[in-house]
């Protein structure tokens, strides 16, 4: 089976590429770099050719609130009609746990407008909603820095590793389109604050974390509900502080 994946270069798309190709198909990881740009559309025709499952993984490159929208909206555009032109049987898209929830987070609003038009397009499609990746946390304790003091909530998140959400993705690729939603979360819950502590202990970075219930995530303020999944979700199977000790070593 051919399988395009936009964003196959990155974090979650190159492991993606790995596990499909070890199963046999054929694989086209898709990125600027590689000739495949769904900005300007560059290489989107080609690379439909003969597709039957296509995997959006791509991130904007910038998270500021209206070049994130300017980026999901053209992008899934251009993707979702290149697609229709080459009758591609199944488009899968990565999005995020409790992004209906937040809407004073940019970031969240154009997932959910990514959201919209796929299922507007008449594709057959699933959306894989997943909780912050382990990878993202230092990302996550730089955007609330301010010298040495890193002011967080205390909200609940079920963050997930990095090789959980491939496989997922990669499984969801050979599967029947759900035409809906199913969600991924780690196996345990943990407080944002905590999370950040645990990971600045292994690291030895000296940073201070302060427990803050009205301290935003990405231009919105949190609750235990905000960024957790709802009920049966698929759960991963690393634990954070098994990730942890991995990631203290590098």
């Amino acid at each position: 089976m051919k399988i395009v994946v936009i964003g196959g270069t990155g974090l979650i798309g190159s492991k993606v590429v790995s596990h499909l190709r070890e199963k046999g198909h054929e694989v086209i990881a898709g990125a600027p770099s590689t000739g495949i740009n769904t900005i300007t559309g560059e290489g989107l025709a080609m690379a439909m050719a003969g597709t039957q499952v296509v995997l959006d993984l791509a991130n904007s490159p910038s998270f500021e609130d209206e070049a994130v929208m300017t980026f999901f909206k053209t992008a899934g555009r251009n993707l979702l009609a290149a697609e229709a032109a080459a009758d591609v049987r199944h488009h899968i898209a990565l999005s995020v746990v409790g992004a209906d929830r937040l809407p004073t987070s940019g970031y969240l609003r154009a997932k959910i407008a990514q959201e919209d038009l796929i299922r507007a397009s008449g594709i057959p499609y699933t959306i894989i909603r997943s909780t912050q990746f382990f990878e993202f946390v230092p990302g996550i304790a730089q955007s609330a820095t301010d010298g040495q003091t890193v002011r967080l909530s205390p909200a609940l998140l079920q963050p997930v590793a990095s090789d959980d959400v491939a496989a997922l993705v990669a499984k969801t690729a050979l599967m029947a389109p759900q035409n809906g939603i199913i969600e991924l979360a780690g196996p345990e819950r943990i407080g944002l604050d905590d999370l950040v502590r645990r990971y600045f202990r292994a690291k030895r970075d000296p940073r201070n974390v302060v427990t803050d219930i009205h301290a935003r995530y990405f231009g919105a303020e949190l609750n235990d509900k905000s960024l957790t999944p709802d009920a049966n979700p698929h759960l991963g199977t690393v634990h954070f502080e098994d990730w942890l000790g991995r990631a203290a070593a590098r």
